[in-house]
């Protein structure tokens, strides 16, 4: 057919240009006169393929079709006009004069949405469907006959862009086509519209997008998202007309922030890290991403009502001015003007394709500097948009400084800056209720800090920020390779601030600074650096299946994340326990929430810290201080929660598996306590043996998950020794943990010194013989004798419990009684590891095969490492920290089964 193409815009060069690809023979294009000197991209296209265009400045007036335009159009011959998208008034002369007469694309569903701003209607009304409507022209407002009609869902957060772009766009350019063909094959119906459910709807202007607030939240985000950028839904905040843009609902807590009155609304709206929220009259939140000033300035919600006026000038280097010239041609070339400093680019006339333009030009001119579209709305003024093109060039991001309240002290020859409130959605906040708790150096018994006590309402609120931040943050879309890109820096962070976290566990622990420094951090910091390697090497497989005859089928199998975990960690290792769950919980792709150990919850707080400093996205990492019967027991029964991983005693494991099944079925790993034994033979190299052991039990003042809980000794062996264990004791340094030539620090916190103090006097009452120690040193501080006890029977309290504490239990066994020996080390409900001394393989992989604990140490002791699975048996608990087997911990596999045919 020949064609009358008359329209205007990208979507009315792409049906031109499909048109004649389906052979239409287009005899003229009829656009709109040039802006600024810059042609429609219709005309464009036209113009390229040799196609007579006409720029009418309009086409009649007083409804009088002009005669001179009238008789270029008729001259054409046209049997059919297409009007894509066209904002002219087309005379009904012209309308009605092909054989064919004149096809419209509407962007709504008519007879709804009449008027020019359909697509802004069909969101501003809240409708569930929209789509777009191809009617025959008449002499009505989009009230011809209907000859088809394409439909598509309407998302809760779709803009006008992400309708358009998504369905409108690219449907609406092949239903063109499609109308086309089925008038040429005479088969285009003409459906009368009903008057039923018609609606016409005034074309928007900023003097009547004002808000009304007396409405629920979501017809006022229904509201804002329609009105989109032009001509933008406001409200009058502090006597000023402020524009609200990037409206989503807020189905979070409300959050906290600064209060700001808004004219005619009867709850301030709140303005917080993530924006502004503003209430509805049903209660319920609407987040508004940004805002414009009556000025025209455009800035992120979060920074309304702040004074920037002490922002720094930037000094630009020559290459910089080189740059902004650059700049300033591609603007020109844009915009068709003479560009100054204070040009705006929108109202010199830019419109959405331009911004594209924009974007693309500069990551070519420019060194590859890269904008993302958001930039040049918030920089609409050519000075800004230089400024912000300078600052992405320099690698710099528009970031909100990373400020937090702490406490600054001297301590071991270095100054201290130690964060004390939780840690949520990459924030450090002052508990719900406001109440805190004081954290007690062991050294000396006094008070480091006050420390925000969590509640279970702010495990609430962290819990919503780690979902977030796995479903719709940036974590989750995350390639597997930059996740462990970040914590690579996440390590290399730990490592630069080794020496503070080593002296902060020292005082708020009192484990050794020296062993601090090696295994509390050092470990902490290669457990991240080894699940770093592995973020992108969770695979799946491909597993043959019997096929379905004729077809084929082929399964595989997905590794994926959980979703948000809850980690509980205890106080022996503060950070090591942090990283050992943390990491390979990470690394598999999930967000956190963690508990450290009330006693000991600075090193926590100062890792969260370092995750915001290494650009962890906010809501990965929540860090809760505060007593485990709330926020443990909270954590448990959250039903968002889906995995917990704790470590710590078995009472208390029993009670969180309980919790877990009751709520949500959710995984569990635990790690709970042990007796572990350590089998001394004859055989054995005794140096070694006695050193071993001494580390086995008094490492980090015995206050160690797989301390050896209970030491057996060939009887031959027994007196020697025990002699020589007592003469390593007694060459102990008792003393400041601080202090590099000390040995053995103080003992936790009180209640826990309290308690090895009556297992010691238990065990004396039960016959067992106190060999050395068994009392508190006499020296301010929580320290501990290192104590001895022999002859310790099978079925008492020490032969049974562990002290976790600096107290060697030794019981005899007969000479060659290897089977005797290996049933009284198996007669525990406990399985967290073990160990065996002998110079006889056969000897150490016997024990090594029967021995019931998830480790065995064989000729050395306390040998973990990053690479190794970590975990026990029985009561000692289930799942792995360490290792590969860590990630099962965090991961689940699904099974995808294709048919297919060949």
């Amino acid at each position: 057919m020949k064609i009358a193409v008359i329209g205007q815009s990208l979507f009315g060069a792409d049906v031109y240009r499909l048109l004649q690809k389906d052979g239409h023979k287009i005899v003229g294009v009829f656009t709109v006169p040039d802006v600024n000197g810059k042609p429609d991209p219709l005309a464009i296209a036209a113009s390229n393929d040799g196609i007579p265009v006409f720029k009418y400045k309009r086409w009649q007036v007083k409804k009088q079709a002009l005669p001179e335009v009238l008789e270029e159009y008729r001259a054409l011959g046209a049997e059919l006009n297409v009007l894509p998208f066209c904002s002219q008034f087309i005379p009904m002369e012209v309308i009605t004069h092909p054989r064919h007469q004149s096809i419209i694309y509407h962007p709504s569903l008519l007879p709804r949405h009449r008027g020019a701003s359909a697509i802004n209607w069909t969101l501003m009304q809240g409708d569930k469907e929209g789509g777009f409507t191809i009617f025959w022209a008449d002499d009505g407002l989009d009230t011809g006959p209907i000859l088809l009609q394409k439909r598509t869902f309407v998302a809760p957060n779709d803009t006008v862009d992400s309708i358009y772009n998504r369905f409108l766009y690219p449907e609406g350019v092949k239903a063109m086509g499609e109308a086309v063909r089925l008038i040429d094959q005479g088969m285009a119906p003409k459906i009368v519209q009903s008057e039923e459910g018609a609606t016409y709807d005034a074309m928007l202007k900023k003097a009547i997008v004002g808000i009304n607030w007396d409405q629920p939240a979501m017809a006022i985000h229904n509201w804002i998202r329609g009105c989109d950028k032009v001509p933008g839904a406001w409200a009058t905040i502090n006597g000023e007309q402020v524009t609200l843009y990037g409206s989503k609902m807020w189905n979070r807590m409300e959050p906290r922030g600064r209060p700001v009155a808004i004219e005619g609304a009867s709850h301030p709206a709140i303005v917080h890290k993530n924006g502004m929220v503003v209430f509805g009259n049903d209660g319920k939140m609407v987040n508004i991403s940004q805002v414009q000033l009556a000025s025209g300035k455009m800035i992120n919600a979060s920074k309304f009502g702040r004074d920037e006026a002490g922002e720094e000038k930037i000094e630009l280097t020559k290459e910089e001015e080189a740059m902004i010239s650059k700049l300033k041609t591609v603007w020109t070339g844009i915009l068709n003007i003479n560009v100054e400093i204070t040009t705006d680019f929108f109202k010199s006339g830019a419109g959405s394709m331009d911004v594209v333009r924009l974007v693309e030009e500069v990551k070519e001119k420019c060194n590859g500097v890269s904008l993302e579209n958001d930039d040049v709305y918030m920089n609409t003024v050519f000075e800004d948009f230089c400024m912000c093109v300078v600052k992405r060039g320099r690698g710099i991001e528009e970031k909100e400084p990373f400020v937090f309240d702490a406490v600054k002290m001297n301590a071991n020859n270095m100054a201290l800056t130690i964060p004390y409130q939780l840690f949520i959605d990459n924030e450090f906040l002052d508990s719900s209720d406001g109440k805190t708790f004081k954290t007690i150096n062991p050294t000396n018994e006094q008070v480091i800090c006050e420390v925000a006590k969590g509640t279970p309402e702010d495990v609430n609120r962290a819990v919503e920020a780690a979902k977030a931040a796995f479903e719709e943050g940036p974590w989750g879309k995350m390639n597997a390779r930059d996740r462990g890109k970040l914590m690579y820096k996440l390590a290399d962070l730990m490592e630069a601030h080794k020496e503070e976290l080593a002296t902060l566990e020292t005082l708020d622990s009192g484990a050794v600074y020296t062993l601090a420094l090696k295994t509390h951090v050092g470990m902490s910091i290669d457990t991240f650096r080894y699940f770093a390697g592995w973020c992108d090497k969770i695979q799946g497989k491909t597993i043959p299946i019997n096929h379905a005859t004729p077809s084929r089928n082929l399964t595989f199998t997905k590794r994926e994340p959980i979703g948000v975990c809850g980690i509980v960690v205890p106080w022996n290792y503060p950070l090591m326990m942090l990283a050992w769950k943390m990491a390979a919980c990470l690394a598999a792709g999930n967000t956190v929430v963690l508990k450290p150990a009330q006693v000991t919850p600075l090193t926590a707080l100062k890792f969260a810290e370092l995750t915001v400093r290494a650009g962890f996205p906010p809501g990965v990492i929540n860090i809760l201080p505060g007593p485990g019967s709330s926020i443990g027991q909270a954590m448990s029964e959250h039903p968002d929660i889906r995995k917990i991983g704790f470590t710590g005693s078995t009472p208390i494991g029993k009670t969180i598996m309980e919790s877990c099944a009751r709520v949500n079925v959710k995984k569990v790993g635990l790690e709970l306590g042990g007796k572990s034994p350590l089998i001394i033979f004859s055989d054995c190299d005794l140096d070694k043996a006695v050193r071993m052991a001494c580390g086995a039990v008094f490492f980090n003042k015995g206050e160690n998950c797989i301390a050896a809980g209970r030491v057996f000794v060939e009887d031959s062996i027994h007196d020697e020794f025990l002699a020589r264990v007592v003469k390593e004791v007694k060459k102990m340094k008792i003393g400041d943990p601080l202090d590099r030539s000390t040995d053995h620090g103080p003992q936790n916190h009180r209640a826990h010194m309290e308690k090895l103090l009556e297992y010691c006097k238990i065990g004396v009452q039960e016959g067992a013989r106190l060999v050395y120690g068994g009392k508190q040193v006499d020296r301010p501080g929580l320290f501990m004798t290192p104590t001895v006890f022999t002859d310790v029977e099978d079925g008492t309290m020490m032969a049974i419990e562990e002290s976790f504490g600096p107290v060697m239990i030794i019981s005899k066994f007969m000479d060659g009684d290897i089977d005797g020996v290996i049933a009284r080390a198996n007669a525990t409900e406990y399985g967290l590891a073990s160990g065996v001394f002998t110079r006889d393989i056969n000897k150490a992989m016997t024990v090594a095969e029967a021995i019931k604990a998830g480790t065995v140490f064989v000729n050395t002791y306390n040998k973990t490492d990053v690479a190794s699975p970590f975990g026990g048996f029985k009561q000692s608990g289930f799942g792995k920290d360490l290792g590969e087997e860590a990630l099962n911990e965090y991961l689940q596999t699904k099974a995808v089964t294709v048919e297919f045919s060949l």
